[in-house]
């Protein structure tokens, strides 16, 4: 008798957003080899293409589809151009984000508080409203907000962002509770700090990072690999029984 793996995502369709670098690269990676149509989407096509031949060079199915998700039409096209394709979308991460600020609240204007609680959580409201519906009436989907430990603990230069992905954490949480009656599930993911370009000025400077390293139980910063699997596991049925969480990815330094 043959069994398929609960870890599967064959002939799913996933939606992941900033996909073309980084974190949302690895999550399409993921979602791909194990079997899903990934549309990636980021703002610029170049740069998706890119990522979508690597894994059409993997034999898996990409689509891209080009979306500013601060912009409301967009994320529209983005919804309507992905069931034009592929008939309908099974899970929708949501990874792009912003952080236009670097330093004390105190310094914070409101025109990079208002465009990081834009792009990190109303665009995810957004895309959840659009893509979540068609879940429902199948009685079966998952979405994965790709958040931060930013939201658990405070940060004397990150505070703007931190709030932004704090309320990520609530927002997932209502949605569980709304959607949860029609078997559609909302979970958040919280990476520590990974390797990536968007990360780059928290990194790069050896003094901070050997600091971070010491501070870290697993003694080193994450990689995107070590995120995409996560997010593809609470996508998959293996986690068919898990909603409203966030799950943490951090190398113990939220427990050190």
């Amino acid at each position: 008798m043959t069994e398929t793996s609960p870890f599967r995502l064959d002939d799913k369709v996933a939606i992941v957003t900033g996909a073309s670098r980084g974190i949302g690269r690895a999550i399409a990676e993921s979602l791909a080899s194990l079997g899903a149509k990934v549309v990636i989407s980021s703002r610029k096509a170049e740069a998706c293409e890119e990522a979508a031949n690597g894994i059409r060079a993997q034999g898996g199915e990409a689509l891209v589809i080009p979306c500013n998700v601060s912009r409301k039409p967009e994320i529209e096209n983005l919804i309507a151009e992905t069931l034009k394709r592929w008939g309908r979308i099974d899970i929708l991460v949501c990874n792009a984000a912003v952080n236009p600020a670097f330093g004390p609240l105190a310094d914070l204007t409101d025109e990079a508080f208002d465009k990081i609680m834009g792009a990190n959580v109303k665009s995810n409201l957004w895309l959840c409203n659009k893509a979540i519906p068609g879940m429902a009436e199948r009685g079966d989907g998952a979405v994965i907000i790709v958040s931060s430990i930013a939201g658990l603990r405070a940060s004397p230069n990150l505070g703007g962002y931190g709030i932004s992905k704090a309320a990520d954490f609530s927002l997932a949480r209502n949605l569980a509770v709304e959607w949860g009656p029609h078997n559609v599930r909302i979970n958040c993911i919280a990476p520590g700090l990974i390797q990536t370009d968007f990360a780059r000025a928290l990194w790069e400077d050896p003094a901070r990072l050997a600091k971070r390293n010491a501070e870290t139980p697993l003694r080193r910063i994450g990689q995107p690999h070590e995120i995409g699997p996560v997010v593809a596991f609470l996508a998959s049925p293996a986690a068919s029984y898990i909603t409203g969480q966030v799950i943490v990815a951090d190398g113990g330094v939220t427990i050190a």
